[in-house]
Protein backbone atom coordinates (compact mmCIF):
# COMPACT_ATOMS: atom_id res chain seq x y z
CA UNK A 1 0.00 0.00 0.00
CA UNK A 2 1.12 3.99 -0.78
CA UNK A 3 2.58 5.68 2.17
CA UNK A 4 1.84 8.95 3.13
CA UNK A 5 4.67 11.51 1.33
CA UNK A 6 3.51 14.53 0.25
CA UNK A 7 4.98 18.09 -1.04
CA UNK A 8 2.54 20.47 0.23
CA UNK A 9 5.75 23.45 -0.44
CA UNK A 10 8.85 24.34 -2.22
CA UNK A 11 10.77 26.82 -2.69
CA UNK A 12 13.73 28.38 -5.08
CA UNK A 13 17.01 29.10 -4.05
CA UNK A 14 20.54 30.00 -5.17
CA UNK A 15 22.75 27.72 -5.29
CA UNK A 16 26.69 28.87 -4.98
CA UNK A 17 26.86 30.08 -8.31
CA UNK A 18 24.00 32.45 -8.71
CA UNK A 19 21.86 30.17 -10.28
CA UNK A 20 18.21 28.84 -9.32
CA UNK A 21 16.68 25.68 -7.86
CA UNK A 22 13.76 24.28 -6.33
CA UNK A 23 13.92 22.77 -2.79
CA UNK A 24 10.95 20.35 -2.10
CA UNK A 25 9.59 20.01 1.24
CA UNK A 26 8.65 15.95 1.55
CA UNK A 27 6.20 15.13 4.46
CA UNK A 28 5.62 11.51 5.48
CA UNK A 29 2.52 10.89 7.63
CA UNK A 30 1.96 15.04 8.53
CA UNK A 31 5.43 15.76 9.45
CA UNK A 32 8.28 16.86 7.78
CA UNK A 33 10.67 14.75 6.56
CA UNK A 34 13.38 16.03 4.30
CA UNK A 35 14.20 18.70 2.13
CA UNK A 36 15.67 17.46 -1.48
CA UNK A 37 16.13 19.21 -4.70
CA UNK A 38 14.72 17.62 -8.25
CA UNK A 39 18.64 16.07 -9.29
CA UNK A 40 19.12 14.26 -5.76
CA UNK A 41 15.60 12.76 -6.89
CA UNK A 42 16.74 12.56 -10.42
CA UNK A 43 19.70 10.45 -9.49
CA UNK A 44 18.12 8.21 -6.99
CA UNK A 45 15.16 7.24 -9.56
CA UNK A 46 18.61 6.53 -11.59
CA UNK A 47 19.87 4.06 -9.55
CA UNK A 48 16.82 2.04 -8.41
CA UNK A 49 16.21 1.79 -12.23
CA UNK A 50 19.28 -0.08 -12.74
CA UNK A 51 18.26 -2.47 -9.70
CA UNK A 52 14.45 -2.73 -10.44
CA UNK A 53 14.63 -2.10 -14.27
CA UNK A 54 10.86 -0.69 -15.85
CA UNK A 55 9.13 -1.39 -12.69
CA UNK A 56 9.40 1.80 -11.33
CA UNK A 57 6.94 4.47 -11.84
CA UNK A 58 7.65 7.45 -13.90
CA UNK A 59 9.24 9.85 -13.11
CA UNK A 60 9.26 13.62 -14.09
CA UNK A 61 10.98 14.62 -17.22
CA UNK A 62 13.78 17.37 -17.00
CA UNK A 63 12.69 20.68 -17.94
CA UNK A 64 16.14 22.59 -19.84
CA UNK A 65 14.35 25.80 -20.03
CA UNK A 66 12.90 27.84 -17.16
CA UNK A 67 9.67 26.28 -15.84
CA UNK A 68 6.31 28.38 -15.14
CA UNK A 69 4.51 28.22 -12.15
CA UNK A 70 2.04 26.11 -13.63
CA UNK A 71 5.09 23.71 -14.97
CA UNK A 72 6.49 24.42 -11.54
CA UNK A 73 3.36 23.05 -9.76
CA UNK A 74 3.08 20.01 -12.24
CA UNK A 75 6.22 18.79 -11.30
CA UNK A 76 5.48 19.15 -7.46
CA UNK A 77 2.55 16.80 -8.23
CA UNK A 78 4.38 14.29 -10.24
CA UNK A 79 7.44 13.78 -7.75
CA UNK A 80 4.89 13.43 -4.84
CA UNK A 81 2.77 10.85 -6.87
CA UNK A 82 6.54 9.27 -7.63
CA UNK A 83 6.96 9.42 -3.71
CA UNK A 84 3.93 7.50 -3.14
CA UNK A 85 3.91 4.81 -5.89
CA UNK A 86 7.57 4.00 -5.48
CA UNK A 87 6.44 2.61 -1.84
CA UNK A 88 4.33 0.14 -2.98
CA UNK A 89 6.66 -2.56 -3.60
CA UNK A 90 7.79 -4.33 -0.59
CA UNK A 91 10.90 -5.20 -2.23
CA UNK A 92 12.14 -1.76 -2.99
CA UNK A 93 11.10 -0.79 0.34
CA UNK A 94 14.08 -3.41 1.82
CA UNK A 95 17.00 -2.84 -0.62
CA UNK A 96 19.60 -0.97 -0.23
CA UNK A 97 19.55 1.85 -2.45
CA UNK A 98 16.04 2.87 -1.52
CA UNK A 99 16.87 3.39 2.68
CA UNK A 100 20.49 4.48 2.11
CA UNK A 101 19.05 7.93 -0.01
CA UNK A 102 16.44 8.32 2.68
CA UNK A 103 18.61 8.15 5.39
CA UNK A 104 21.14 10.86 3.99
CA UNK A 105 18.19 12.97 2.90
CA UNK A 106 17.38 12.88 6.28
CA UNK A 107 20.30 13.80 7.87
CA UNK A 108 21.15 16.28 5.83
CA UNK A 109 17.72 18.16 6.19
CA UNK A 110 18.31 18.24 9.88
CA UNK A 111 21.98 18.92 9.55
CA UNK A 112 22.78 15.92 11.97
CA UNK A 113 26.04 14.32 11.76
CA UNK A 114 26.57 10.09 11.83
CA UNK A 115 26.87 9.55 15.69
CA UNK A 116 26.92 7.27 18.79
CA UNK A 117 23.81 8.36 20.74
CA UNK A 118 21.54 7.72 23.58
CA UNK A 119 18.01 6.89 22.84
CA UNK A 120 15.11 6.84 25.39
CA UNK A 121 12.79 4.19 24.63
CA UNK A 122 9.56 4.65 26.42
CA UNK A 123 7.39 1.39 27.64
CA UNK A 124 4.04 1.48 28.15
CA UNK A 125 3.71 1.90 32.15
CA UNK A 126 5.76 4.49 31.81
CA UNK A 127 9.68 3.65 32.66
CA UNK A 128 11.87 3.80 29.78
CA UNK A 129 15.25 1.97 28.25
CA UNK A 130 18.10 3.62 26.99
CA UNK A 131 19.81 2.27 24.29
CA UNK A 132 23.19 3.10 22.03
CA UNK A 133 22.71 3.37 18.29
CA UNK A 134 23.89 5.76 15.62
CA UNK A 135 22.19 9.04 14.71
CA UNK A 136 21.15 7.31 11.44
CA UNK A 137 20.30 3.77 12.58
CA UNK A 138 16.90 3.38 11.20
CA UNK A 139 13.54 2.46 13.00
CA UNK A 140 13.89 -1.13 12.15
CA UNK A 141 17.55 -1.19 13.42
CA UNK A 142 16.59 0.51 16.46
CA UNK A 143 13.63 -1.95 17.10
CA UNK A 144 16.15 -5.18 16.99
CA UNK A 145 18.66 -2.94 19.76
CA UNK A 146 15.62 -2.91 21.80
CA UNK A 147 14.20 -6.06 21.27
CA UNK A 148 17.55 -7.50 22.48
CA UNK A 149 17.77 -5.82 25.48
CA UNK A 150 14.07 -6.94 26.62
CA UNK A 151 15.19 -10.11 25.19
CA UNK A 152 12.24 -10.06 22.40
CA UNK A 153 13.02 -12.33 20.02
CA UNK A 154 13.25 -11.87 16.57
CA UNK A 155 10.40 -13.30 15.29
CA UNK A 156 8.05 -11.60 16.56
CA UNK A 157 9.54 -7.94 16.31
CA UNK A 158 6.75 -7.44 13.59
CA UNK A 159 3.84 -7.39 16.03
CA UNK A 160 5.70 -4.33 17.88
CA UNK A 161 6.77 -1.30 16.39
CA UNK A 162 8.09 2.26 17.17
CA UNK A 163 5.58 5.43 17.57
CA UNK A 164 6.51 9.51 18.60
CA UNK A 165 4.74 10.33 21.25
CA UNK A 166 3.53 13.05 22.98
CA UNK A 167 3.14 13.29 26.53
CA UNK A 168 0.21 15.77 27.68
CA UNK A 169 -0.80 17.21 30.74
CA UNK A 170 -2.48 15.04 34.12
CA UNK A 171 -0.75 11.62 32.88
CA UNK A 172 -2.40 11.77 29.41
CA UNK A 173 -0.17 11.25 25.86
CA UNK A 174 -0.85 11.35 22.71
CA UNK A 175 0.17 8.90 19.70
CA UNK A 176 1.43 11.08 17.07
CA UNK A 177 2.71 8.80 14.57
CA UNK A 178 3.96 5.44 13.67
CA UNK A 179 7.49 5.26 12.40
CA UNK A 180 8.15 3.50 9.05
CA UNK A 181 11.10 0.97 8.69
CA UNK A 182 13.30 3.47 6.97
CA UNK A 183 12.44 6.36 9.44
CA UNK A 184 15.77 7.64 11.94
CA UNK A 185 14.24 8.04 15.39
CA UNK A 186 16.88 9.95 16.44
CA UNK A 187 16.07 12.40 13.12
CA UNK A 188 12.58 12.72 14.05
CA UNK A 189 12.69 12.81 17.59
CA UNK A 190 14.85 16.17 17.19
CA UNK A 191 13.07 17.57 14.14
CA UNK A 192 9.30 16.80 15.34
CA UNK A 193 9.38 20.45 17.39
CA UNK A 194 6.66 18.89 19.93
CA UNK A 195 7.28 19.41 23.76
CA UNK A 196 7.19 16.31 25.42
CA UNK A 197 7.68 14.33 22.33
CA UNK A 198 9.23 11.31 22.79
CA UNK A 199 9.99 7.52 21.17
CA UNK A 200 7.91 4.89 22.67
CA UNK A 201 7.32 1.08 22.08
CA UNK A 202 4.34 -0.17 21.44
CA UNK A 203 2.13 -3.25 19.51
CA UNK A 204 1.54 -2.83 15.97
CA UNK A 205 -1.26 -4.85 15.10
CA UNK A 206 -5.14 -3.80 15.68
CA UNK A 207 -7.00 -7.43 15.61
CA UNK A 208 -7.01 -8.29 19.50
CA UNK A 209 -7.21 -11.70 19.13
CA UNK A 210 -3.60 -11.56 17.17
CA UNK A 211 -2.66 -11.52 20.98
CA UNK A 212 -2.68 -16.05 21.13
CA UNK A 213 0.27 -15.34 18.87
CA UNK A 214 2.68 -13.76 21.61
CA UNK A 215 1.39 -15.95 24.62
CA UNK A 216 4.88 -18.34 24.41
CA UNK A 217 6.90 -14.99 25.00
CA UNK A 218 7.64 -13.91 28.36
CA UNK A 219 9.03 -10.49 27.24
CA UNK A 220 6.28 -9.92 24.36
CA UNK A 221 3.39 -10.79 27.13
CA UNK A 222 4.79 -8.33 29.09
CA UNK A 223 4.97 -5.67 26.85
CA UNK A 224 1.18 -6.02 25.97
CA UNK A 225 0.04 -6.34 29.08
CA UNK A 226 1.75 -2.98 30.24
CA UNK A 227 -0.36 -1.85 27.37
CA UNK A 228 -3.37 -3.23 28.42
CA UNK A 229 -3.37 -2.19 31.79
CA UNK A 230 -2.01 1.69 30.35
CA UNK A 231 -5.14 1.36 27.88
CA UNK A 232 -7.66 0.76 30.91
CA UNK A 233 -6.28 3.54 33.10
CA UNK A 234 -6.82 6.00 30.56
CA UNK A 235 -10.05 4.77 29.29
CA UNK A 236 -9.08 3.73 25.71
CA UNK A 237 -10.13 0.29 26.73
CA UNK A 238 -13.86 0.38 28.72
CA UNK A 239 -14.29 -2.23 30.64
CA UNK A 240 -17.75 -2.94 32.59
CA UNK A 241 -17.59 -2.47 36.57
CA UNK A 242 -17.76 -5.93 36.95
CA UNK A 243 -14.84 -7.00 34.11
CA UNK A 244 -12.75 -3.83 35.98
CA UNK A 245 -12.82 -5.64 39.46
CA UNK A 246 -11.99 -9.11 37.70
CA UNK A 247 -8.97 -7.16 36.11
CA UNK A 248 -7.60 -4.96 39.36
CA UNK A 249 -7.79 -8.38 40.94
CA UNK A 250 -5.76 -9.79 38.51
CA UNK A 251 -3.32 -7.04 38.35
CA UNK A 252 -3.04 -7.29 41.77
CA UNK A 253 -2.09 -11.38 41.52
CA UNK A 254 0.36 -9.77 38.34
CA UNK A 255 -1.18 -12.78 36.77
CA UNK A 256 -0.60 -11.66 32.98
CA UNK A 257 -1.96 -14.21 30.95
CA UNK A 258 -5.43 -14.03 32.86
CA UNK A 259 -5.68 -10.37 32.90
CA UNK A 260 -5.13 -10.35 29.00
CA UNK A 261 -7.12 -13.08 28.48
CA UNK A 262 -10.25 -11.09 29.84
CA UNK A 263 -9.29 -8.43 28.03
CA UNK A 264 -10.56 -9.93 24.87
CA UNK A 265 -13.85 -9.32 26.38
CA UNK A 266 -13.41 -5.71 26.95
CA UNK A 267 -14.86 -2.72 24.79
CA UNK A 268 -12.32 -1.00 22.88
CA UNK A 269 -9.65 -4.12 23.74
CA UNK A 270 -6.90 -3.38 21.36
CA UNK A 271 -7.95 -0.30 19.86
CA UNK A 272 -6.08 2.98 19.23
CA UNK A 273 -7.69 6.14 20.18
CA UNK A 274 -6.93 9.40 17.92
CA UNK A 275 -6.83 13.30 19.45
CA UNK A 276 -10.19 14.50 19.66
CA UNK A 277 -10.95 16.46 16.79
CA UNK A 278 -13.94 18.25 15.15
CA UNK A 279 -16.38 16.50 12.58
CA UNK A 280 -19.25 18.36 10.42
CA UNK A 281 -21.89 15.02 11.14
CA UNK A 282 -24.16 15.06 12.40
CA UNK A 283 -24.21 19.01 12.65
CA UNK A 284 -21.00 21.65 12.25
CA UNK A 285 -18.71 21.39 15.08
CA UNK A 286 -19.35 18.65 16.77
CA UNK A 287 -16.39 17.22 19.01
CA UNK A 288 -15.15 13.36 17.49
CA UNK A 289 -13.17 11.10 19.33
CA UNK A 290 -12.02 8.19 17.18
CA UNK A 291 -11.17 4.43 18.38
CA UNK A 292 -9.84 2.28 16.06
CA UNK A 293 -9.33 -1.47 16.09
CA UNK A 294 -10.97 -5.11 15.52
CA UNK A 295 -11.88 -4.14 12.09
CA UNK A 296 -14.25 -1.32 13.06
CA UNK A 297 -13.85 2.67 13.52
CA UNK A 298 -15.68 3.99 16.55
CA UNK A 299 -16.47 7.91 16.54
CA UNK A 300 -17.88 9.32 19.46
CA UNK A 301 -19.99 12.72 18.91
CA UNK A 302 -20.87 14.91 21.15
CA UNK A 303 -23.18 17.26 19.86
CA UNK A 304 -23.57 21.01 20.88
CA UNK A 305 -26.23 20.26 23.56
CA UNK A 306 -23.94 17.72 25.21
CA UNK A 307 -25.95 14.62 24.21
CA UNK A 308 -23.03 11.85 22.79
CA UNK A 309 -23.90 9.84 19.79
CA UNK A 310 -21.90 6.87 19.14
CA UNK A 311 -21.14 5.68 15.28
CA UNK A 312 -19.63 2.63 14.38
CA UNK A 313 -17.92 1.54 10.73
CA UNK A 314 -17.32 -1.44 10.21
CA UNK A 315 -14.24 -2.17 8.71
CA UNK A 316 -15.85 -4.97 5.40
CA UNK A 317 -17.98 -2.32 4.74
CA UNK A 318 -15.49 0.38 4.04
CA UNK A 319 -14.46 0.62 0.09
CA UNK A 320 -12.46 3.25 0.41
CA UNK A 321 -11.20 6.44 2.29
CA UNK A 322 -9.69 9.57 1.85
CA UNK A 323 -7.50 11.17 4.49
CA UNK A 324 -7.08 15.34 4.75
CA UNK A 325 -4.60 17.21 7.15
CA UNK A 326 -4.30 15.02 10.73
CA UNK A 327 -5.67 11.90 9.77
CA UNK A 328 -2.90 10.33 8.70
CA UNK A 329 -2.26 7.89 11.55
CA UNK A 330 -6.02 6.91 11.18
CA UNK A 331 -5.27 6.15 7.59
CA UNK A 332 -2.28 4.27 8.79
CA UNK A 333 -4.42 1.87 11.27
CA UNK A 334 -6.94 1.76 8.41
CA UNK A 335 -4.26 0.06 6.08
CA UNK A 336 -3.24 -1.74 8.94
CA UNK A 337 -6.30 -3.64 9.63
CA UNK A 338 -6.84 -4.41 5.51
CA UNK A 339 -3.22 -5.78 5.97
CA UNK A 340 -4.33 -7.96 8.80
CA UNK A 341 -7.64 -8.97 7.01
CA UNK A 342 -5.98 -10.44 4.35
CA UNK A 343 -3.22 -12.61 5.64
CA UNK A 344 -6.42 -13.96 7.69
CA UNK A 345 -8.49 -14.61 4.70
CA UNK A 346 -5.05 -16.28 2.42
CA UNK A 347 -4.81 -18.24 5.39
CA UNK A 348 -8.61 -19.48 5.99
CA UNK A 349 -9.64 -19.52 2.11
CA UNK A 350 -5.78 -19.62 -0.14
CA UNK A 351 -7.95 -19.75 -3.26
CA UNK A 352 -9.92 -16.60 -2.90
CA UNK A 353 -7.17 -14.02 -2.71
CA UNK A 354 -5.22 -13.10 -5.85
CA UNK A 355 -1.75 -12.44 -5.50
CA UNK A 356 -1.33 -8.92 -7.15
CA UNK A 357 0.68 -7.38 -9.62
CA UNK A 358 2.73 -3.92 -8.47
CA UNK A 359 -0.03 -1.29 -10.39
CA UNK A 360 -2.76 -3.67 -9.59
CA UNK A 361 -5.93 -4.46 -7.36
CA UNK A 362 -6.44 -7.07 -5.49
CA UNK A 363 -9.79 -9.25 -5.27
CA UNK A 364 -11.14 -9.86 -2.02
CA UNK A 365 -14.69 -11.21 -1.47
CA UNK A 366 -17.45 -8.84 0.24
CA UNK A 367 -20.57 -10.45 2.00
CA UNK A 368 -21.90 -7.26 2.17
CA UNK A 369 -22.32 -3.67 -0.03
CA UNK A 370 -18.77 -1.66 0.42
CA UNK A 371 -19.13 1.88 0.91
CA UNK A 372 -17.06 4.54 0.65
CA UNK A 373 -16.02 6.26 3.27
CA UNK A 374 -14.56 9.98 4.06
CA UNK A 375 -12.93 11.42 6.70
CA UNK A 376 -11.85 15.22 7.06
CA UNK A 377 -11.00 16.11 10.56
CA UNK A 378 -9.57 19.47 12.12
CA UNK A 379 -7.65 18.61 15.72
CA UNK A 380 -8.82 20.19 18.08
CA UNK A 381 -7.07 22.84 20.63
Amino acid sequence: MKMHFCIPVSQQRLDRLGGRYVLYSVYLDGYLFCRVRYSQLHRWNEQLRRVFGNCLPPFPPKYYLAMTASMANERRDQLEQYLQNVTVDPNMLRSDVFVDFLKLVQLDTFSITTKTASLDIFLPDGRNIQVEILTSDTAERVLEVVSHKIGLCQELLGYFGLFLIQCCKEGKFSVMKKLVDFELPYVSLQSAKVEDCKVGLRKWYMDPSLDSVLMDSAAAVALIYMQAVQDMEKEWAKPTQVQRQKLEALQKEDNQTKFLELSQEVRHYGFLQLDPCTCDYPEPGCRAVLSVGNNEISCCITLPGNQTQEIIFQMNRVKCWQVTFLAFLLSSCLKKMISEKMVKLAAENPEMIEVPEQGKSKKIPHSTKPERLLFSTKKQD
